[in-house]
C-alpha cells in the first residue's frame, strides 16, 4: 500500500514538474511580444484610435504615441494601399499595422516573420479592438508585400 501511495505521488510529481515546464514555454514565447515597441500615428481627435492604443499597452506592447494632424505621410511612407488604409497606423518592429488589427494577429507577425512590409484590417470593423459594438463577422487581415502585393494573412 505503501510502495502504491508512493508511486502515485511520484506520477503526479512528473505530471506537475510537465505541467509547468509548459508554462514556463508559453510564458517564454509570450515574452518575446512583451515590451515590444509599438509606435502608433494618430489623429489627436480621433477616439478609438485612444482607445486602440491602450489596448496595445493592455497587451503588453511598449506603446509610444505620435498624434499628427494628417496621416496622409505616414502611408505614404509606408506604401500602404488606400483599400486597406484605417484611421491609424503603427510600427511594430520591421512592419506596418494597419487598423484595429487584433494582437494575437501581431503576434503571429512578430513569431512567423514574414518577409513582408505588414498587415491591415480595412476600415473600422465593429467589435474590433478599439472599436464599439459587436464583432458582427469574420475579419480578414492581408498581408502587404513589399511589392505592394496583397494577399490573405489570417482571419480572426
Amino acid at each position: 500500500m505503501k510502495t502504491r501511495k508512493s508511486v502515485s505521488f511520484f506520477i503526479l510529481f512528473l505530471f506537475l514538474i510537465g505541467a509547468l515546464f509548459l508554462v514556463s514555454c508559453t510564458s517564454e514565447k509570450n515574452n518575446e511580444i512583451n515590451g515590444e515597441k509599438a509606435i502608433i500615428f494618430k489623429s489627436s481627435s480621433c477616439g478609438c484610435c485612444g482607445i486602440f492604443s491602450r489596448y496595445m499597452d493592455d497587451k503588453g506592447f511598449n506603446v509610444e504615441i505620435n498624434d499628427l494632424p494628417d496621416l496622409n505621410g505616414i502611408k505614404e511612407k509606408y506604401a500602404i494601399p488606400i483599400e486597406l488604409q484605417s484611421c491609424h497606423t503603427t510600427i511594430v518592429g520591421d512592419y506596418f499595422v494597419e487598423g484595429h488589427i487584433p494582437a494575437e494577429a501581431i503576434q503571429k507577425l512578430l513569431l512567423e516573420k514574414p518577409d513582408i512590409a505588414g498587415i491591415a484590417l480595412p476600415g473600422m470593423p465593429s467589435g474590433s479592438p478599439g472599436m464599439p459594438g459587436p464583432k458582427q463577422e469574420k475579419w480578414m487581415i492581408y498581408a502587404v508585400g513589399h511589392d505592394g502585393q496583397v494577399t490573405d494573412f489570417m482571419e480572426i
